[in-house]
Parts: C-alpha cells; sequence; structure tokens
C-alpha cells in the first residue's frame, strides 16, 4: 500500500488555524464558557489524537499570550492596584496552598500509575508546563510523562471549570473595566509594539510564560500611571484566544492514548481531585475575606495562567485579582518548587532509611 507523502507545513498550519476558527466560531454560536479558546483546543486535540496531520504554527502560541497578557494588563486601574496590593496575604495563601496541593496530587498520581514519586511530583505542580518537565528531568523524573500530564491538566481544567460556573450561572459582582475604554489605531499600535518588546525582553531573559508575564509587565504599569493609549478590540481579544487554544491542542499527539490508559486516567482522577480541593480552598478564602466565591475558585484553580484569567475575563470574574493569584502562584513555584522539592526528598530519604523517589 502506497503511503502518502506528508502535508507541506504551510498546509498544516493553514488546516490547524481554519479548523481552530471554525471551531471557535461554532461554539460562540452555541454559546459555551470561553468559546474562542474551548473550540479550537478540543478540536484540535480530537484530530491528532486521531492520527490527523495538522498543528498550529509555532509563533500561534506566543502571539496568542502576548495579546492576553496586553488585555489582562488594561484592567490594572490605579484603584484595581491598590485594591490587590491590600490583599497581598490572600495571594500568600493562595501560592502555599498550590505547593501543597501539587506535592498531594502529585503523591496519588504515582500511586495510581506505577510513576516514580519524582515525575509524579512534578506532573502535577500546577506551574509552567514545560518548566515543570525541565526540573521533573533534572531531578531524574520522565520528562515525556510530566509534559504529557502537565497538557492533560490544562485540558481537563479548561473543561470542567469554566462550565461548571457557567452551568451554575455565577457572574461576579465586581465593577473591573480596562483603563482605556475607546479604541485608537495609532494608540492600539504603540501599546502592543511595547508589549511586544517587553516579552521579547522576558523571552531573551528565558522567562516562564515570557510572552504573558512580559505583556503584563509593560500594560500594568501603562495602565496604573493612566496612560491609556487604546483598548483592546474583542476581535483582537478573540483571536489571541483561538490561537493560544490551537497551540494548546496542537500539544496532544496520535499515540497519546496508545498503551496510557492507566497514565491517563490517573492523572485525569487526580487533576479532578486537585480542581475539588482548590475550588473549597478558593471558597473558603472568599469567605474569610468578604469577596466573590467563583472569583477565588478561579484564582485558586490549577490551570494555566492565560487559560484561568481568559475564563474570569469572558464570565466578568474579578480579572485583576484573578491574574495577580496566578502571576503569584507561578512566580512562587517556579522559585520554591526546586528547593521544596529537595527538602522533601531529603526527608523521605531519611525516614525510609536511605531509600530512594
Amino acid at each position: 500500500m502506497t503511503r502518502l507523502p506528508p502535508w507541506p507545513q504551510w498546509l498544516r498550519w493553514t488546516a490547524a488555524l481554519a479548523v481552530g476558527t471554525g471551531a471557535g466560531y461554532a461554539c460562540m454560536l452555541l454559546r459555551t464558557p470561553i468559546p474562542w479558546m474551548l473550540g479550537p483546543l478540543f478540536s484540535l486535540a480530537l484530530l491528532r489524537v486521531l492520527g490527523v496531520d495538522i498543528a498550529a504554527p509555532p509563533p500561534a502560541r506566543y502571539t496568542g499570550q502576548w495579546i492576553i497578557g496586553t488585555a489582562l494588563g488594561l484592567y490594572f486601574t490605579p484603584h484595581v492596584v491598590r485594591e490587590v496590593a491590600g490583599l497581598w496575604l490572600l495571594l500568600a495563601a493562595g501560592a502555599l496552598f498550590a505547593i501543597a496541593l501539587g506535592y498531594i496530587s502529585g503523591v496519588a498520581l504515582a500511586r495510581l500509575a506505577g510513576l516514580d514519586r519524582t515525575t509524579g511530583i512534578f506532573a502535577s505542580v500546577p506551574g509552567g508546563a514545560a518548566e515543570m518537565a525541565t526540573l521533573g528531568e533534572r531531578f531524574g523524573g520522565r520528562m515525556d510523562r510530566i509534559a504529557a500530564a502537565q497538557s492533560l491538566r490544562i485540558l481537563i481544567v479548561v473543561a470542567i471549570v469554566p462550565g461548571a460556573i457557567t452551568a451554575l450561572d455565577i457572574h461576579g459582582s465586581e465593577p473591573y473595566v480596562q483603563g482605556a475604554t475607546a479604541f485608537d489605531a495609532r494608540g492600539f499600535a504603540l501599546l502592543m509594539a511595547s508589549t511586544l518588546a517587553g516579552s521579547a525582553v522576558f523571552q531573551w531573559l528565558k522567562m516562564p510564560n515570557a510572552f504573558v508575564l512580559g505583556s503584563l509587565a509593560v500594560a500594568i504599569p501603562l495602565t496604573a500611571a493612566e496612560v491609556d493609549w487604546s483598548a483592546m478590540p474583542a476581535v483582537v481579544s478573540n483571536a489571541g484566544q483561538c490561537l493560544l487554544g490551537c497551540a494548546l491542542g496542537s500539544r496532544f499527539q496520535p499515540d497519546f492514548l496508545r498503551g496510557a490508559h492507566r497514565f491517563v486516567g490517573a492523572v485525569a482522577l487526580t487533576v479532578v481531585l486537585s480542581i475539588v480541593l482548590s475550588a473549597v480552598f478558593g471558597a473558603g478564602l472568599a469567605w474569610s475575606a468578604g469577596l466573590e466565591p467563583a472569583t477565588l475558585v478561579l484564582g485558586t484553580a490549577p490551570g494555566g495562567i492565560a487559560e484561568m484569567c481568559v475564563t474570569a475575563k469572558v464570565l466578568q470574574l474579578g480579572v485583576p485579582l484573578v491574574t495577580a493569584f496566578h502571576v503569584t502562584r507561578l512566580v512562587v513555584l517556579l522559585l520554591a518548587t526546586p528547593m521544596v522539592f529537595v527538602r522533601a526528598r531529603r526527608w523521605y530519604r531519611g525516614r525510609k532509611g536511605g531509600g530512594g523517589q
């Protein structure tokens, strides 16, 4: 049987973006939560697992993150910055909880999937997928399993959390609006060029999620200083979500489910456990501080920074606070995870009389 030649690269990219855009539009018509991210993500993931040779172009992820980071930064008006700064104890509590959650889920994953604990823990810590895979490999974990689990974690969280909030008809009451209220072509070009420069600097410094954090690092100070060059057009925001959804869906490989049913099942179970524990913790934190429970549930959810903040934006649930929670968590996890892991492994080995993880 003659084997068909592989698609040209440009055709694979074009097909992926066309499928993602069509799926996003269909989800918008069906009024699903965060349609421009969910549609592309699930359609591309399904097609790739089925063996269809399409994938988003490499710049799609970075472009989507750049647009989303810029849009989120426009919410940090002077009033919002003061308000969020006054909640630093909640942000610290959320970051510490994320560390504990990663270890609880990681140990459970290792036992359920038959993995070593190093792989289980780094596969479960809700930090950046690429960063956790790299750190896990440094400590002897399986990079392929960590990367696969992290991708599946984001998929499951994005599938469950926005849908659950929408099904419960939960809406926030925080009056957060972007600093700029009108679109200005020249101002918009200047804004995007500035945030792109910030993203490039963060990428050069090899920072995690460089295009999200770099854009935020420029857009937040500008908005806080009331330098309101332009609002973000909805079509551009939707395009950013679509590109990010296509990039996330493209992570999945045709052999993702082949011979790995126990692993996939264990990841799914532990991610659902993480979602439940995070929701309980977030609701409790909100009750103690007198804030909207749904906002802090999103703020503590074990999803990616871009995905959860887009959910907050679309559902109008305290965008700045959710963003602050996830940025704080990401920074703390990346800095603290290696140190905590080394101490935890030393303690475990000592308790087991020198046994390994």
